[in-house]
């Protein structure tokens, strides 16, 4: 893939690093702070970035493994979270090219749909299944996942960012 000018080159994602965000997002999501229909959910954040960075390691597979997790979690309807965190990941390998060549800020506005598709999948099925609505508040959670995007970006490149051998008369 041709770089833009200016980025610089990334060392391959350790497997085991991302096995670990992964598992710390759901932690994250899994703590006991209630029902909170505004929280941004930690998990769909995570999947969507290794999604797009490393689609060859974290796919649907992946992502619905962590669906049918905080399903059986909140002890909602099997295969919500699953369906939409499915739908969240196959949505990203349909842009995962287009996306990467934005900087940050504008990768952002370009998930913001992705977020609210799947929060839209998910509250459908919930009320599909008999659920209640939450609220209009309900349209905060996208917002705060894609303003949370700089931030997972940031946090999650950073092991891939150092050189593997400093050398004075190498640039890389």
């Amino acid at each position: 893939m041709i770089m833009r000018s200016g980025q610089q080159l990334l060392l391959p994602a350790s497997p085991v690093f991302i096995w670990s965000s992964l598992v710390a997002a759901l932690l994250l999501n899994m703590l006991p702070l209630g029902r909170v229909p505004w929280m941004p959910d930690f998990l769909a954040l995570v999947l969507l970035f290794w999604s797009v960075h490393q689609p060859h390691r974290v796919g649907i597979g992946i992502a619905f493994m962590f669906g049918l997790a905080m399903d059986v979690h909140q002890t909602s309807l099997l295969g919500q979270h699953a369906f939409s965190y499915v739908a969240l990941s196959f949505f990203a390998s349909m842009i995962q090219r287009r996306l990467l060549w934005f900087k940050v800020p504008l990768q952002a506005l370009q998930v913001l749909p992705l977020f609210a598709t799947a929060h839209a999948a998910e509250m459908v099925l919930r009320l599909l299944g008999g659920g209640i609505f939450p609220g209009w508040i309900v349209l905060v959670a996208p917002l705060a996942e894609a303003l949370l995007w700089p931030v997972a970006s940031v946090l999650l490149l950073v092991p891939q960012l150092r050189t593997p051998d400093r050398d004075e008369n190498r640039p890389l």
